[in-house]
This record gives structure tokens, C-alpha cells and sequence, in this order.
């Protein structure tokens, strides 16, 4: 790499990353759609049976075909670049000796590549969410049987634009963006820096310098099982709030959960969303790291 790319960014990893998201998003989307239809199912306030049961899996999955490359595109991309320019940040600020005393360095180095990764990680999902939170209210009240298909439920939201203004579709669109924001970031900061420390374990085990796509799958398994089971209830809250007929602020769906089903509904979904996101952490790190793999050898 020369010294400007290396100061700038390098553009192979760019288009490697973009490429690869895509890949990896629209993979784990496709793939594991039935088990995220179930569990939304499962959260939604009008109850399963009422939501559509077992028929009709899957509905809304358009709406996911369209929205997960560039969805998770978009978050690869973000996090890569973040993570470059935390390590040549901190790099720099330990060769000119910035952190302080020999064990402050010693404690720093042993917690910044965590860090650098959880910064990045909530950064990248940020970025994502622009294109997430669209597609899952659109996805998920398809899911619900709110509307037949995802078309029908972008366009009866659309069809508020004459009635209700632009502003109020805008605020449709992206209803449940700070919840999802909040639910997000924590996972994000849960499964990534844990994902990472299991390749890192990888390569020093081994020697190589890459991993293979089928480990890095089985590391995404036990990271994302462990941020899912930790997140559920900030999971149920979104999907609460993207169901609900009319906006409702984040603490008044908070307490309005609390009241008419107690907290035992905060962990509704549960063992379906552990099962798919395990899986999904699976097919999208392990479909993400194969790709980038094969890319990077074919450049």
C-alpha cells in the first residue's frame, strides 16, 4: 500500500467491503426470512394467531431483497473505514507517546482494538439504519398482515402524503428509528468486538494471516447468540413500536408494555430470535469474510 493510500483509505478495501456487505446482506435476509417473520409474529401486540400464525411466511420479503445490500453495504463499508482511522489514530498516539505511564500503554493496548471495534461497529450501524429502519417498518407490518405485501404497505403509507403531508410519511418511514438506534448499538457493541477476538484468537492459533469464511461463521454464531439473547427486550420494543397504529414516544411504549403485559413481554420472540440471528450471524460473517477473501484475491 502507498503512503497516500494508507493516509486515505484504501480503495481495494472500499469496494471489497461494499461488495462483500451486499453479498452478505442479501444472503442471511433471503435465507433465514420465515424465522424473522415468526418472531415478529410473536411481538406484535395484536398477538401470533392474529398476526398471520404460520401462514404466509413470507410476506414483506421484498421489501428485504431491496433494502439488504445496500443495508449492510452500507454498514461495512462505515466499519472498515472507522476502523482504519481509530487504529492509525492510536497507533500515532502511542509513537509519540501520548498515552502516559508503561502500564497505562500496557492496559490501553490490551483494550483498544475492543474499543476501536465497538466504535466503529455503532458508527457503521448508524449509517445502516438509514436504510434499515425503512425497510423493516415496511417489512415488518407485511409480517404483521397489517398490509398483503410490501408494496401495498409502502404504498399505504405514501398515500398519507395528500391527507397528512410529506413530514408525516417521512416520520412513517422512519418510525422507530432512535428505538432500533438504541437496540442496534448494543448488539452491535456486544457481537462485534466478541467476533473479532475470536478471529484474532484464530489467526495467533494458526499463524495466518486471514481466517476462513466457514470459522468466521461459527465465531458470527456465538456472538450474535450472545448480543440477541442481551437485546431481545429493546428488539420487542421496536417492533412494538413500529406496529403500533398511531407514533407513540419510546418511554410511553416502555410503560404501556409494562402495564398491559408486565416484563416477561419484554423477552417475547426470545428463542426464535437467538435461533436466527445465531444462524444469521453465521451465513452473514461467514458469507461476509468468504467474500472478502475471494475478492482480495482476485485483486
Amino acid at each position: 500500500m502507498t503512503e497516500d493510500a494508507g493516509r486515505h483509505g484504501d480503495p481495494s478495501t472500499f469496494s471489497r467491503s461494499l461488495m462483500a456487505g451486499a453479498i452478505a446482506g442479501t444472503t442471511v435476509d433471503l435465507s433465514l426470512y420465515p424465522i424473522d417473520t415468526l418472531k415478529t409474529r410473536l411481538q406484535s401486540s395484536a398477538g401470533f394467531a392474529r398476526s398471520g400464525g404460520f401462514s404466509g411466511i413470507y410476506k414483506g420479503v421484498g421489501s428485504a431483497f431491496v433494502g439488504s445490500a445496500p443495508g449492510a453495504a452500507l454498514f461495512f463499508v462505515t466499519y472498515e473505514r472507522c476502523k482504519t482511522l481509530l487504529k492509525q489514530a492510536r497507533l500515532a498516539d502511542d509513537d509519540d507517546g501520548l498515552v502516559g505511564s508503561s502500564n497505562g500503554r500496557a492496559i490501553w493496548r490490551r483494550w483498544s482494538e475492543p474499543v476501536d471495534h465497538m466504535i466503529a461497529g455503532s458508527v457503521g450501524e448508524v449509517a445502516a439504519c438509514a436504510v434499515r429502519v425503512p425497510t423493516e417498518v415496511i417489512k415488518q407490518r407485511a409480517q404483521a398482515s397489517q398490509h398483503p405485501s410490501s408494496w401495498a404497505a409502502l404504498r399505504g403509507i405514501l398515500g398519507q402524503t395528500r391527507s397528512r403531508g410529506l413530514v408525516h410519511v417521512w416520520r412513517e418511514l422512519y418510525r422507530g428509528w432512535a428505538v432500533t438506534v438504541l437496540r442496534e448499538v448494543p448488539f452491535t457493541m456486544i457481537q462485534f468486538p466478541l467476533w473479532e477476538a475470536m478471529k484474532a484468537w484464530r489467526r495467533r492459533d494458526t499463524g495466518f494471516d486471514t481466517v476462513s469464511g466457514l470459522e468466521s461463521g461459527l465465531f458470527g454464531s456465538v456472538a450474535g447468540a450472545v448480543a440477541a439473547g442481551i437485546t431481545t427486550p429493546l428488539d420487542v420494543l421496536k417492533t412494538r413500536m413500529m406496529l403500533a397504529a398511531e407514533k407513540e414516544r419510546t418511554f410511553a411504549m416502555l410503560f404501556h408494555i409494562l402495564r398491559r403485559s408486565g416484563p416477561t413481554a419484554f423477552f417475547a420472540g426470545i428463542g426464535p430470535r437467538v435461533v436466527w440471528i445465531s444462524a444469521g450471524g453465521a451465513i452473514f460473517l461467514g458469507s461476509y469474510e468468504w467474500a472478502m477473501n475471494a475478492l482480495r484475491h482476485d485483486t
